[in-house]
């Protein structure tokens, strides 16, 4: 094989090799393109503002998982499907403990982490336990405690004990002589800590925090809670803008339900 036509075997070579780096290098500047854009099922320190506002103003410093003293928190590496750099955690793995003077939120200078959003109205103080970082939800239908098989593990292990987790007594009525201990959770008090979630005793956790988000509905502004005071003022409201069209609606509805009338239809 003469001179010339090794270089050409060389330059081919070389050709095909920067082709395929070029493409493996694409693929993965893309995946990791997509995962500074998606972060799914992703849960956050206490008091993270919302995720895409999070997502544009986290400096990815890492400060936030300094200061965690049970090494809760861990920067977002490559192939764990969150933003690049971002700060999570996991609770199976390892919870979030609640401490009192919220390290993770002091130690954030971007305000990604917004202490006001747990400030506490009465001390001007943080408090963890306003925090919103998720909600838990129970797998009923592999909750051990839905077998008939006594567990309080996630109760016990909540530390806002019979305000974001209670246990509901439910009778056995095939036995009609045992009871349900079934975990139930108040979303209102849930802070998403992942303690019940880090505790549960089955081989998969039956009990799990997701983002708000995702684990809860949104009814819409067109539903009433007339128990509610701010819900009282819109129901006057709307009542003073209705206007009597049929002889059946200028009754009152308890007149209406009573009347002879409405059995003659």
């Amino acid at each position: 094989m003469n001179r010339k036509e090794t270089s050409r075997k060389q330059f081919l070579t070389q050709t095909v090799r920067g082709v395929g780096l070029s493409v493996i290098g694409g693929t993965i500047w893309s995946s990791l393109i997509h995962e500074t854009k998606t972060a799914p099922l992703t849960l956050r320190p206490p008091a993270a503002i919302k995720e895409n506002d999070f997502l544009n103003t986290c400096l990815r410093c890492g400060l936030c998982v300094e200061a965690c003293p049970y090494d809760t928190l861990e920067l977002a590496k490559p192939g764990d499907n969150i933003p690049l750099g971002t700060p999570h955690f996991l609770p199976r793995k390892t919870p979030c403990y609640l401490c009192e003077d919220v390290p993770c939120v002091n130690a954030c200078p971007s305000k990604s982490l917004n202490g006001n959003l747990i400030q506490s109205e009465t001390t001007n103080k943080l408090d963890v336990e306003k925090s919103q970082m998720g909600v838990a939800v129970v797998d009923e239908e592999n909750c051990i405690a839905s077998w008939g098989i006594q567990c309080d593990a996630c109760y016990r292990a909540c530390p806002l004990m019979d305000k974001a987790i209670s246990l509901s007594y439910e009778r056995n009525e095939r036995t009609g002589k045992h009871a349900f201990l079934l975990p139930k959770i108040d979303s209102d008090n849930c802070t998403g800590c992942g303690l019940c979630e880090h505790a549960c005793v089955t081989e998969k956790a039956s009990i799990f925090v997701l983002p708000s988000e995702i684990a809860q509905g949104k009814v819409g502004t067109n539903y009433i809670k007339g128990w509610e005071q701010q819900d009282e003022n819109r129901l006057r409201e709307v009542s003073e803008h209705v206007t009597t069209q049929t002889e059946r609606s200028s009754q009152s509805p308890v007149d209406y339900l009573n009347s002879d009338d409405l059995f003659d239809e």
